[in-house]
């Protein structure tokens, strides 16, 4: 059998690893844009700000695709698929032909039609060649301006403050991490933020980014106000990156559309992680949110399904463990309930942490856990298995709660 993935993060792992768990002697190609090795992106924050030295940046050993058995062709760019004739086109114009091809390019960063990103200091954050290009330019005390207060936006901002340098964020909803938190807990993490230096500006729309000599010299406000900065971070979060497939037979909503084999449209093609539309278990729907964890399981299934083996992915939902300096926070599932059936559950009762539970007809159904998360293992399980705690949800957020009693009586509680 000849596989070849295109894509060499996450989800292209977890497929390489899912086929050769069947199938140890077919042949695997892996294409990749990106000249390293396979490394962890969620991490290039913690390298720009020193705390993480180059050699944790990789996701698997340095023999890796060698123990594997796999081709790697690292720096090179597929430019076309040919599906009519079962082979890939790399810019080069060398044809690679597959008998199972995985699609895993991931997402590519959200860049606005605005004047003046094409300006010399305008930064995306979500590569290491991006890492690489903001290294080379901070200098303490230069001023920085990041574009989006979502993870990536903040996870910047964190890693450039620890760079010396002025770091303002700019969002256009009323508060930070929109998508993942409420307002509350939004406000813990912005105080924590902003007691580190970082200056924000919520509700607030940029027009362009200015300019001068061909290089960054501020931004205007859409209220006509200006502010001065060197550097510009776009963090606005990222689409699929589903360039291959336009104009091809294979279908595509958002992202590409998949079945429960992570099969497309096209016999023999399959896709996976960020680019793909994965099952959500709390929203029952087809969608995409682009997480670690998820793209791997997607990955490792289609790469059984592509070795002949039959497996069905059974789904997943949005979860996001992370922290900004000294504040840990877990959250999950749905956050903002809209319309009636959703019960909320909430603790502040120690300052600083902040937990809340959201569950709809009696089954947690979304969490939040920030700074105080040891819970939040237990929580998760509860919510993957669907268990009713009705009978129990008062204790869910207590101090004394005892997870693993509580799971010892819902076990037994089966059992009868």
């Amino acid at each position: 059998m000849n596989y070849v993935v295109v894509g060499n993060s996450t989800a292209a792992i977890g497929t390489v690893e899912g086929i050769r768990s069947a199938d140890t002697k077919g042949k695997i190609t892996l294409i990749s844009d990106e000249s390293y090795h396979t490394y962890s992106r969620p991490l290039i924050s913690y390298y720009l700000s020193g705390t993480l030295p180059v050699t944790k940046m990789y996701y698997r050993p340095k023999d890796y695709y060698k123990r594997l058995d796999i081709i790697p062709r690292l720096g090179e760019r597929v430019s076309s698929l040919r599906l009519e004739d079962k082979s890939v086109v790399l810019e080069s114009g060398e044809t690679i032909p597959y008998d199972r091809l995985m699609l895993a390019t991931g997402g590519k960063p959200i860049v606005p039609e605005m004047s003046g990103c094409d300006l010399r200091g305008v930064h995306t954050f979500v590569k290491w060649d991006d890492i690489l290009g903001l290294e080379k330019v901070l200098k303490p005390g230069k001023r920085v301006l990041v574009i989006g207060a979502g993870l990536t936006g903040l996870k910047a901002a964190e890693a450039l403050i620890k760079c010396g340098v002025e770091v303002t964020v700019v969002e256009l909803a009323n508060q930070v991490l929109n998508s993942i938190l409420d307002e509350p807990a939004a406000a813990l993490v912005q105080k924590t933020l902003e007691d580190h230096g970082i200056k924000f500006y919520l509700q607030t729309r940029v027009k362009e980014i200015l300019g001068r000599k061909g290089r960054v010299s501020g931004i205007a406000f859409q209220d006509g106000t200006t502010l001065k900065c060197e550097q510009v971070v776009l963090a606005l979060g990222v689409n699929p990156n589903i360039d291959l497939v336009n104009d091809t037979q294979i279908q595509v909503n958002r992202g590409i559309l998949v079945n429960e084999h992570m099969a497309t449209s096209v016999m023999d093609v399959y896709a996976a992680g960020n680019v793909a539309e994965g099952y959500d278990t709390i929203y029952r729907q087809w969608r995409v949110f682009p997480l670690l964890a998820n793209a791997y399981k997607q990955g490792f299934n289609a790469g059984l399904n592509m070795s002949g083996l039959v497996r069905s992915y059974s789904g997943s939902f949005a979860m996001n463990s992370i922290g900004f300096f000294d504040l840990p926070m877990i959250t999950a599932g749905i956050l903002k309930p809209e319309g009636e059936g959703f019960t909320e559950l909430i603790d502040t009762t120690i300052p600083r942490d902040y937990r809340k539970l959201v569950l709809r007809e009696g089954r947690i159904v979304g969490y939040i856990a920030l700074n105080k998360v040891e819970s939040a293992g237990t929580i998760s399980a509860l919510m993957e298995k669907e268990i009713d705690v009705r009978e129990f949800q008062e204790q869910l957020l207590k101090e004394d709660f005892d997870p693993v009693n509580y799971l010892k009586q819902v076990k037994n509680k089966t059992k009868e």
